[in-house]
């Protein structure tokens, strides 16, 4: 279960107090993967890293008795100047989980060859993502966090194994997804929310949330 009990979480702009939630409560029970359709700027990003545990509430509380990725993409919990190698076994340490195995998942999973042993900070944008990515699948979790939809890659190779190992995780998991664009979240989930002005809509189904999204987006 990963549950949010009437949290509240907003932010001074410098100008205005901007909410991102605003009393918000709902339950997340594993394979009930979910979306949740938001416009940009509404704190989608952030709601993302209150799942994580990585941004605390201002009020409520939020409970966790699954597993939860870091969202994906999320380069917080990796050091540059290490090398990728180096970043995959201190992450496994951290989770609890054979460093040996999880450094050798990532190297067959980024096919990066001589740049798994050179430090991040000489990568580009797509080898550190592609590497990101390959560290989350080699994590055990239960809930995994996605921001924004499915990142595709230049190399065509990656995209079809890390897409096949999702796809398969996701039989026996159960993902958020939170994004501003309905089509994106259709490939992957049933169930659906939409995150407006703080409050958070929930509904039994994507078609449903969708007009309601559609409706305020164009009003």
């Amino acid at each position: 279960m990963l549950e949010f009990d009437n949290v509240s979480k907003s932010f001074w702009t410098g100008s205005h107090r901007k909410v991102i939630l605003d009393r918000a409560s709902f339950r997340v029970e594993l394979g009930q993967s979910l979306g949740i359709l938001a416009p940009n700027g509404t704190g989608k990003t952030t709601l993302v890293k209150m799942m994580a545990g990585l941004e605390k509430p201002d009020e409520g509380e939020i409970r966790k008795t699954y597993r939860v990725s870091f969202p994906l993409g999320f380069m917080g919990g990796v050091v540059t100047r290490h090398t990728a190698m180096e970043n995959s076994r201190f992450i496994a340490r951290l989770y609890g989980l054979d460093p040996d195995y999880v450094e050798a998942y990532c190297r067959w999973l980024c096919d990066l060859g001589e740049y798994f042993d050179q430090p991040l900070g000489t990568y580009s944008s797509g080898m550190r993502a592609r590497f990101t990515f390959a560290l989350l699948l080699a994590l055990d979790f239960d809930i995994y966090l996605v921001d924004e939809g499915m990142p595709t890659y230049t190399d065509v190779e990656f995209n079809r194994k890390a897409g096949d190992i999702l796809a398969e995780r996701l039989r026996t998991t159960t993902m958020i997804m939170v994004s501003h664009q309905p089509e994106t979240l259709a490939r992957f989930v049933s169930k659906a929310a939409v995150l407006r002005d703080g409050k958070l809509h929930m509904f039994d189904s994507l078609e449903e949330a969708k007009q309601l999204y559609d409706y305020e987006t164009h009003s």
